[in-house]
């Protein structure tokens, strides 16, 4: 019987292999930057944006 053929797709390069994973890493920063964003302003409104009426 004949071999699978596997298909080997897109093969990045090393200079596209660093662009996308310093593009992962700027990403995650960005996220992690929002998600501190969000924690400090709910810090400093207070427990009152814990106490609403549902």
């Amino acid at each position: 019987m004949s071999e699978p053929q596997q298909e080997k797709g897109i093969v990045l390069t090393d200079e596209q292999k660093r662009r996308r994973r310093a593009r992962s890493v700027a990403i995650a920063v960005v996220l992690g930057c929002l998600a501190v964003l969000f924690y400090l302003v709910t810090l400093v409104k207070g427990p009152g944006v814990l106490q609403r009426p549902l």
